[in-house]
């Protein structure tokens, strides 16, 4: 038995120097890294995040105001214009915003940057940057993943325009938020 493993272990050790020798090994794990097998488990995981960030970018209103018109069409807008920004502004106490064009935007930045930015974005209203800075890294990646494999479309929005200063586009006007009310401190409250 010891003899049948020895001469097994020798014959082994042959074959795996002729291999080597060859310069058969290295191309060899190349391929087997290249694989149909591994392709379809990489392409299967891409594909899952993609559809998983398109479902997030409907379902967290991403599209509410970086897709025009989608909101008025009730989430009818053909998705080749999905997050390619909006010319409509939102105007309020904080001037006059508009909804980036994301897929101008994600086309510059690679994923990690875009992880950052995320998470420290902090923008003007009507932006909810406190839900996306709050996003899970899955979900921020699957938002990328989805929104680069739209490709880059669509032209920048109008420039932020400050409070006093009248934009040239469409705008909805948010009021000014009322006074903050103190509530009574150790009351009952009536």
């Amino acid at each position: 038995m010891k003899r049948a493993a020895t001469n097994f272990g020798r014959m082994g050790m042959r074959v795996f120097e002729r291999v080597f020798d060859r310069g058969v090994l290295f191309p060899l794990c190349l391929v087997m890294a290249s694989s149909p097998g591994t392709a379809l488990a990489a392409d299967t995981h891409d594909s899952e995040l993609t559809a998983r960030g398109r479902y997030l970018v409907q379902v967290a209103g991403c599209n509410d105001c970086h897709s025009p018109g989608y909101m008025a069409a009730e989430g009818q807008t053909p998705e080749e214009l999905w997050l390619t920004g909006d010319a409509f502004g939102w105007r309020g106490p904080w001037g006059t915003t508009y909804a980036s064009n994301l897929r101008l935007l994600l086309d510059k930045l690679s994923e990690d940057q875009w992880l950052n930015f995320a998470r420290n974005l902090r923008a003007r209203p009507p932006m909810p940057w406190f839900g996306l800075n709050k996003m899970t890294d899955d979900d921020l990646r699957a938002i990328y993943r989805y929104t680069r494999s739209l490709g880059a479309a669509g032209k920048p929005v109008p420039e932020y325009v400050p409070p006093g200063k009248e934009p040239k586009t469409p705008f909805a006007l948010f009021p000014a938020p009322p006074e903050a009310v103190n509530p009574p401190v150790g009351g009952t409250g009536s």
